[in-house]
């Protein structure tokens, strides 16, 4: 069988692109259209590999093992004890030892050249792996005929597509530099009305650059805030795109947008790329330049995630420090903020609490993203660099009034820096989130934007502005004039509030029954 799976395996690359899943399984009604892609050289010396190999192993099978089960006494009952639980053990292997982040594509992801990867993959992994998630053939989430849907949501994004005020940069072809915040939530900045002194330089820096005080995470997930920063793509309620390659492929991707203005990409994380399929994603988007966990001596890492920010952010910003060639987008995605909050640093709120060491790990990262804006404004490409800081999502930390799934949990800060802006000292109160961040900057720099189709422009002042989140089983669409939160399970509103909740209702699940289609006809 495994032989069959490989033959298949690599007459239909060269036609589809991919290697092995259960793609193949959708033409057995239809073979003859699963034929047509492999040549006839490849079906005559295919069959020929797998009748020979199929031949010898029967051969090699019936003589050595057949004689051994043959000759199999029985045995001591102890003995099927512990056959049982050597078999159990290996869920150890299977997923590939005892790490915190399971095997998965992204660990054989290692070149530039999409090819090289997929050669790098295990087609019978990859074929099981994919046998085993169930696939989905219904949207389960659509409220309305799809043109009903998209209707409803054109109406008002239509009228968001563009900036109502003049360019906020003094050129259109900055250094942009993304800094993703690890769980990074409104309720503990200052600036954003949350507690004072949690974050106290980015309090301090919101008063310098473009602070956007009514901004929104998508999803509640680090696999789920990524696509949204760097696709405009909404999560889905209870799956991740990210962790599905043959999907990704098909997403627009900013690096990939910005590599075609001219710009040098870089990544760089402290921690395993392969969370989440990360390093899958971001090699698909077109990213060459990698810096990641492997790059840190261990002694500077936690105990789980990898290296503690302020290490992570000196690489960083020692790289920056070297000749640049211009213009560059490097992204850098902190992770000390992240449970279990271990970090070589004063706990300035004390650790007795879980909350007091989520504090105290966000005002470590903030004290550490302090010092690397003090170092860059010292450098010589500064004065034509934006710097933008934002959460890859909220967190229900510290404990907020009201619904679970509350807009409060989802509120993070957003700020633009660096010698690029022309306006500074600025607040932009226009409800947006995270899938409208690539849109925007595209349509700064004269980009091409035009595949980012659920985003809008952050600088439309227009009432109609909107945000939209996903959660397990549920979403909350909120203008400055409504909110409207809905649990699929219950298929009931949690929370309806002012004047526009009835429009929102028709919004949110419009939004969320296109999202999710999108998500299931991408192949």
């Amino acid at each position: 069988m495994l032989s069959l799976l490989l033959i298949i395996d690599a007459s239909l690359y060269q036609s589809w692109g991919t290697r092995l899943d259960t793609s193949f399984l959708k033409y057995l009604n239809t073979p003859e259209i699963m034929i047509a892609s492999a040549s006839t050289f490849q079906k005559i010396t295919g069959t020929f590999f797998w009748v020979i190999i199929s031949f010898l192993f029967i051969k090699i099978f019936n003589k050595v093992i057949t004689n051994k089960i043959n000759n199999v006494q029985q045995g001591f009952w102890l003995q099927s004890v512990i056959f049982l639980l050597i078999t159990a053990a290996l869920i150890i292997p299977v997923r590939g030892g005892l790490q915190t982040i399971p095997v998965n594509q992204s660990n054989v992801y290692f070149s530039k050249k999409m090819f090289a990867n997929h050669a790098a993959i295990n087609y019978g992994w990859n074929f099981f792996n994919a046998l085993t998630h169930k696939s989905i053939t219904k949207n389960v989430y659509k409220y309305f005929d799809e043109e009903v849907a998209k209707n409803i949501i054109n109406k008002r994004q239509n009228k968001l597509l563009t900036a109502n005020t003049d360019s906020i940069l003094n050129t259109t072809n900055p250094n942009v530099i993304l800094i993703v915040w690890e769980s990074l939530t409104a309720k503990v900045v200052g600036c954003l009305g949350g507690e004072p002194n949690v974050t106290e330089n980015l309090n301090k820096l919101s008063k310098e650059g473009i602070l956007f005080t009514n901004f929104y995470a998508n999803g509640d997930r680090t696999d789920k805030g990524i696509p949204a920063i760097l696709s405009g793509y909404y999560p889905q309620p209870t799956q991740s795109i990210m962790k599905m390659p043959n999907k990704t492929r098909s997403l627009p991707m900013l690096p990939k947008k910005m590599i075609d203005l001219g710009y040098k990409t870089s990544f760089y994380y402290g921690g395993d790329l392969n969370f989440g399929n990360m390093n899958t994603y971001l090699r698909n988007a077109g990213i060459t330049n990698f810096v990641d966990g492997n790059d840190f001596d261990k002694k500077d890492w936690n105990s789980k995630w990898g290296a503690h920010d302020h290490v992570f952010m000196n690489r960083f910003a020692k790289d920056l420090e070297n000749k640049q060639s211009q213009p560059f987008f490097k992204i850098a995605l902190t992770l000390t903020s992240h449970e279990p909050y271990e970090f070589p640093d004063t706990y300035k709120f004390g650790k007795d609490t879980e909350e007091n060491k989520f504090r105290s790990a966000h005002a470590y990262t903030d004290k550490t993203i302090g010092n690397f804006i003090k170092f860059a404004k010292q450098q010589p490409w500064y004065k034509n660099t934006l710097i933008i800081i934002v959460a890859d999502h909220g967190h229900r930390t510290p404990k907020h009034e009201g619904a679970f799934n509350s807009p409060k949990k989802f509120k993070i800060p957003m700020l633009w820096l660096g010698g690029a802006l022309h306006q500074k000292g600025i607040k932009i109160d226009n409800i947006a989130s995270q899938i409208d961040i690539s849109y925007t900057l595209l349509d700064l720099l004269k980009g091409d934007n035009s595949d980012f189709k659920f985003s809008k422009n952050i600088f439309n002042t227009s009432n109609k502005q909107y945000a939209h989140y996903i959660f397990n089983k549920g979403f909350g669409t909120l203008t400055k004039n409504g909110l409207y939160l809905f649990d699929y399970v219950s298929k009931k509103p949690i929370l309806e509030e002012g004047t526009a909740a009835t429009v929102l209702d028709s919004l949110g699940k419009a939004i969320s029954q296109d999202a999710f289609q999108d998500f299931m006809d991408r192949k």
